[in-house]
Formats: structure tokens, sequence, C-alpha cells
């Protein structure tokens, strides 16, 4: 049987348009929510917000908090998880939130700033948002000065302070895009 050399050609182009929109479907599959949206990134609240601890390990990560690469964030422990790939915890500390919290859900890191001053006036470096509580941006900062006080009541702050070396990791943790979970 002989071909022409355009059927072969043909035969390819349709072969590789095929290939093409395989991958085009594999990637839409997986692509992340958009990453420019101070909106929650799904809606997990009736998951995380009841989020159990381990009442003899207060330190370990909830169960609820969900799965892959993600800060896990608990407004009633002030505490927050790095939390890796393999679902292990990189690194666990404590924070002092603001005077606004976000409802517990899951969102995304939607900007980040390495120096500016906060609205408190306090210099503060590292600073990693996800969401906004109408009109307060919150997100988790570190003092230049290292201190970690408590935030004027009268004030709505959305500054979650945590220490240098626990923003230093926040910093190489939380990029934009990575998913932070927000539990009760």
């Amino acid at each position: 049987m002989v071909r022409s050399s355009s059927g072969i050609v043909a035969g390819l182009t349709a072969t590789a348009l095929a290939a093409i929109g395989f991958l085009a479907y594999q990637a839409s599959a997986n692509a992340p929510t958009s990453l420019s949206s101070p909106q929650p990134a799904e809606s997990t609240a009736a998951t995380v917000s009841k989020a159990p601890r381990d009442k003899e390990h207060p330190t370990a990560l909830p169960s609820g908090s969900g799965t892959g690469p993600r800060v896990v964030y608990s407004v009633d422990d002030d505490r927050v998880w790095l939390v890796g790939r393999d679902d292990r915890v990189k690194r666990t500390f404590r924070v002092t939130p603001g005077t606004v919290d976000p409802a517990p859900d899951a969102y995304v890191v939607t900007s980040r700033s390495g120096r500016i001053t906060g609205s408190d006036g306090v210099a503060v470096e590292h600073v990693v948002r996800f969401a906004n509580v109408e009109g307060v941006a919150v997100g988790f900062s570190a003092a230049v000065d290292g201190s970690i006080s408590a935030p004027d009541p009268r004030k709505r702050l959305g500054g979650i302070r945590e220490s240098r070396k626990n923003g230093n990791a926040m910093w190489d943790f939380a990029t934009i895009g990575t998913r932070v979970v927000v539990i009760k």
C-alpha cells in the first residue's frame, strides 16, 4: 500500500492535535484556583471548622485540615502548621493574631511584601496575605524589631504576627498560590 506524503502529514497532524488536546485536558483538571482572588479557594467550612484536636499532643496537626502542601492556621489555638507535600508537618509555631479573624475556610496566598509598615504602624517583613475581611487584609508577618505584642483592640487589624525566625520559614514556604486552611 502506497501513501502520499500529504496523507502521512495529515495523519501526524491529527495525532499531534489529539495529544495536545489530551495534555490540555490533564492540565486543566489539575490547575489551581484563581491566584488573584482574595476569596476562599474552595468552600470547606464544614470540614475545617470542626477539626478535632489531639488533647495529648496539642501541637499535632488537626485532622480535617486537608491534604497536600498547605499552611494551616487555627484561630482558636493561635497556631500555624506548615505542611509539606507528604502531609507531614515541616514546622509549627504560635502566632499573635490581629483583631480581625478570617472565617474557617480554605484560601490561597494572593500577595506578598518583603518589608512594609503594618496597619498598626509597626515595621514588618515577610508579609504573606491570603484573605480580606470587610476591607481588612489578613496575612502573616513578622515585626522587624522582633516584637509579638497583642494588637490594639480598638483597631481593625488583620496582621497575624510571628517571630522573625518563623516569619522567614513562612516566607520560604508560602509563595503565591499556596493554600491556607483556616480552622477554628
